[in-house]
């Protein structure tokens, strides 16, 4: 009694079929997504709304930025916030320079002589720069967000030096205290 340990060609015929059959499934659904995807970017490059993937980050992502691009800077930086806890690490780094985009444009916008207008800006200003700070932690490798940091850093005001008052010497107000006492 010899076991056969080679299959009849009958179960092997049946078995590549399945696999044959299996194979061109898959090769259809791939066909049909790479359809959707290329429909996708498509719609995206047009800003349009997409017929697929409604919900994905990437999806959410293109309507944030569509929002920044026609200046609706309060519902894109809502909707680019709550991409943040979705994001990996490259993403979040592409979401906080967006962040700061926002911010930074909207204090160019501001202008005016008013003390709260100049206040506003300055506020927007660090919350650029706060932004950029934060792309930059978490991917170093982005020089567009350098450069907007760098730029943000010389629109604003420099931190006073601490003792520096309104003279033109910095200490002259301990001038009066004799030398040489204990």
């Amino acid at each position: 009694m010899a076991l056969k340990w080679m299959p009849s060609t009958t179960k092997l015929t049946l078995a590549l079929t399945v696999i044959a059959v299996l194979s061109g499934l898959g090769m259809a659904y791939e066909l049909q997504r790479i359809g959707q995807v290329q429909a996708f970017n498509n719609a995206i490059r047009a800003g349009k709304t997409p017929d697929t993937d409604k919900q994905s980050f990437e999806a959410k992502f293109a309507v944030a930025y569509w929002l920044a691009k026609n200046e609706r800077y309060k519902e894109a930086t809502l909707l680019f916030n709550q991409l943040l806890g979705k994001a990996d690490a490259k993403q979040r780094a592409i979401i906080q320079h967006n962040l700061g985009n926002i911010f930074f444009l909207r204090g160019l916008a501001i202008n005016g002589s008013n003390m709260t207008v100049r206040d506003e800006a300055e506020y927007l200003l660090n919350q650029a720069k706060n932004a950029y700070v934060l792309a930059l932690k978490t991917d170093n490798s982005h020089w567009g967000t350098r450069h907007n940091l760098d730029r943000v850093l010389i629109m604003l005001p420099g931190t006073p030096t601490p003792g520096v008052g309104e003279s033109d010497t910095p200490g002259l107000i301990m001038g009066g205290i004799p030398v040489g006492l204990p």
